[in-house]
């Protein structure tokens, strides 16, 4: 698609008295690679679960690939997650009893396509992030940045608009984190929309855009440059 792919005008979120994100405008362009940043407590779980539509934000507007989402209805909403965006969590989430491809096949579970097809579309996704000699391996038989790679695959085996990334290295050694965005950068040169959220501000310097969160308030200032590559 052509245009904003998450577009938030004037986000705030409060919890009881407690304001957590305070009017956030940010938008997301369709192939864009973009970094969250900033320290615990700045409102990045905050913004990603409101970017993902696993929460709703208090106040202001939010459109996802084009649809605004303001009165939909959970149900209107999980279809749009189904549809549209694909998560990534720091801790891989994994089932350990299933093989790679059956992980990544599960991400398709609810999606309608028929069993061979699914296992189809798994073992495609596994090849693009580099692991097609582990489609058979459970989880406790790989490495942990061949976890996180297994879970990229499940998050694009729907060919989201959005991907979502929380942390996707921080549970990893620096090889491994190396390796994993090297693997989101190749999904961004394909054409995928990469969100990545992080207090890693080296990682967040070494992607092409950057913002930073403090306080639930977002800045467009850039990062110092580190010495990632970019």
């Amino acid at each position: 698609m052509n245009g904003p792919v998450l577009d938030l005008r004037q986000i705030s979120k409060s919890y009881g008295d407690t304001r957590v994100l305070h009017s956030i405008d940010l938008t997301v362009t369709a192939g864009e690679m973009l970094a969250i940043v900033g320290p615990s407590g700045s409102g990045k779980s905050t913004m990603l679960n409101i970017m993902g539509t696993l929460d709703r934000p208090t106040s202001g507007s939010l459109s996802v690939a084009g649809h605004s989402v303001d009165h939909l209805s959970d149900d209107g909403l999980a279809e749009l997650r189904a549809l549209h965006i694909g998560f990534v969590f720091q801790h891989f989430h994994l089932a350990a009893g299933a093989t790679a491809v059956e992980n990544v096949a599960d991400g398709l579970l609810y999606s309608g396509v028929e069993r061979a097809e699914r296992r189809r579309r798994a073992a495609e996704a596994l090849e693009r992030v580099g692991l097609s000699h582990r489609l058979t391996h459970r989880p406790p038989m790989l490495s942990g940045g061949e976890k996180q790679r297994v879970a990229i695959a499940r998050a694009i085996v729907r060919n989201p608009s959005v991907l979502l990334a929380d942390e996707p290295t921080g549970a990893l050694d620096s090889a491994s984190g190396a390796n994993v965005l090297a693997v989101l950068r190749e999904l961004n040169a394909d054409g995928t929309t990469v969100v990545v959220i992080t207090h890693d501000r080296d990682l967040a310097g070494a992607l092409p855009r950057s913002v930073r969160m403090l306080d639930g308030h977002l800045s467009p200032a850039p990062l110092e440059p580190t010495g990632l590559p970019r």
